[in-house]
């Protein structure tokens, strides 16, 4: 076999590159004389601009690869600033609506205290209401060195909720209305309706209807839905006049011996944040 010689391989190429070089100059010559391009010229063009593209393509894909990374990591940056804006528009919005509660709860506190003028009283907050006593107590944030005593009743928004059972330094323990601890929670009251005033004992509460049950009525008056409920102050544990609540129904207890009353409670039991503790009748002895 006959080994190629690499001098005359080097010689040929030559020979073409001169040719190649020698047909474009002529061809840029005489396209520049007449504004003309021969098919020498065009098939010359037609070569070198597929060869560009061929050249060019990876840098362009690439090129462009990279800027569509670029757009996406910039994408998901606004996407996850927009989602961190949404997040603290939603807690600020919460706030505001919890900020809202808070001083609709103040201001119902406010009318309370408007309408007990002729008590002396302190005003507390709720600091601890534990899942497990929920219906039976809470603590709030003031005690003996606040004027705080033991029995003493305890009203919230427009109504009795319970009475001080627990009392600390800076702290003090409520019972309150719900509660089904029958040995400590009972408060006198009155029932006032058109024909006279009865009487009779907080002693229950139905969960499932929300509302408080007053029995040992006595008195024959005719006791109606909408009757007003108030405490007797009888026995002295507490004072008289203390709003509780309107009837809803009357109904003979479970011996068909005595009746028993239903009561709406004016407070709500279940969302309390800030009580109003009476200390005593205004004026009264201390």
């Amino acid at each position: 076999m006959r080994k190629s010689n690499p001098n005359k391989n080097i010689i040929i190429i030559l020979i073409v590159a001169i040719i190649v070089v020698t047909t474009i100059s002529i061809t840029a010559a005489s396209r520049a004389r007449d504004s003309k391009t021969n098919i020498v010229q065009s098939a010359v063009n037609d070569t070198i601009s597929v060869v560009d593209k061929v050249i060019t393509a990876p840098g362009r894909w690439l090129t462009g690869g990279v800027q569509s990374i670029a757009n996406l990591l910039n994408t998901y940056e606004e996407n996850q600033k927009l989602k961190n804006e949404v997040d603290q528009y939603d807690e600020v919005k919460q706030q505001t609506k919890n900020q809202a509660q808070e001083i609709e709860r103040l201001k119902d506190e406010l009318e309370l205290n408007q309408t007990l003028t002729s008590y002396q009283k302190v005003t507390a907050n709720v600091i601890t209401r534990s899942p497990d006593t929920w219906q039976d107590m809470l603590i709030v944030d003031k005690g003996s060195s606040d004027g705080v005593e033991g029995n003493m009743a305890v009203m919230s928004k427009k109504g009795l909720i319970g009475r001080v059972m627990e009392v600390n330094a800076h702290s003090s323990k409520i019972q309150l209305l719900t509660s089904d601890n029958k040995s400590s929670n009972h408060f006198p009251v009155k029932i006032s309706s058109a024909k006279g005033e009865s009487f009779g004992v907080l002693n229950k509460y139905d969960v499932k209807a929300q509302q408080l049950i007053a029995s040992e009525i006595t008195g024959e008056q005719d006791i109606k839905a909408g009757d007003v409920v108030q405490t007797s102050g009888l026995g002295g544990n507490s004072p008289a006049d203390l709003a509780i609540g309107t009837v809803i129904k009357v109904k003979p207890d479970s011996y068909g011996l005595n009746r028993e009353v239903y009561i709406k409670p004016y407070a709500q039991m279940y969302d309390i944040s800030v009580v109003t503790i009476i200390q005593r009748m205004a004026g009264a002895a201390e």
